[in-house]
């Protein structure tokens, strides 16, 4: 039987927040995301979000992570480049427009597609936001501006979340359809995270959170 090599590894994370009733969301969990599309499930509290936020390399963690070989721990910066995350709840780019988000994507992914993006901008209806501060975009295209973002990037690892929320009906399905492309890539690990897995996408992996 042929083996996938995964994408991303992560062996031994742990997490906790100081304020959680026993200190620890995760201790010692190991992951591995191969090719195509993987859902992460799992309740209210869980850690979903949480998550991302260590896969990406934007919280502390005890435990080793690495990106095609390249360790989170020896070389942040190199495996930073590798992986895609808009995080929908951080307001820092706020004050930026979606063009100058955008502007930034080919100095911080190699792989960025310029060609992609503007599909990507036109199945999410975003041409009339481009010049608006994302401050003052409602929550849906907000949300599908760092979306496509994170399309855009081509980065080996694709950190989604909740990517459905607040979106319009065509957006919805237009997503859909990306990840159902995605399902098929053979050099490129999709990370979705949410309480219902992605209609009609076939999954590589289900990572299943428990409180």
């Amino acid at each position: 039987m042929h083996r996938v090599t995964p994408i991303l590894q992560a062996d031994g994370l742990s997490f906790g927040y100081p304020n959680a009733s026993d200190g620890t969301l995760f201790d010692g969990l190991d992951v591995l995301l191969p090719p195509g599309v993987t859902w992460v499930s799992g309740d209210e509290g869980a850690g979903k979000t949480t998550l991302l936020q260590l896969l990406a390399g934007a919280l502390p963690t005890t435990g080793q992570i690495e990106i095609n070989g390249v360790s989170l721990r020896e070389n942040a910066t190199a495996y930073k480049e590798q992986v895609a995350w808009f995080d929908p709840r951080d307001n820092a780019l706020d004050q930026h427009t979606a063009r100058q988000l955008f502007s930034t994507l080919p100095q911080r992914y190699i792989g960025c597609d310029l060609d992609s993006l503007r599909t990507h901008l036109e199945g999410l209806s975003l041409a009339p936001h481009l010049d608006k501060p994302l401050a003052t975009l409602s929550t849906g295209t907000r949300r599908k501006v760092l979306l496509a973002a994170a399309l855009a990037s081509q980065a080996a690892v694709i950190l989604l979340d909740q990517p459905f929320m607040a979106l319009d009906r065509p957006s919805i399905d237009y997503v859909l359809g990306v990840l159902a492309e995605a399902a098929r890539h053979p050099d490129r690990a999709w990370v979705v995270a949410d309480y219902e897995a992605p209609i009609n996408v076939r999954l590589a992996g289900v990572l299943k959170l428990k409180q």
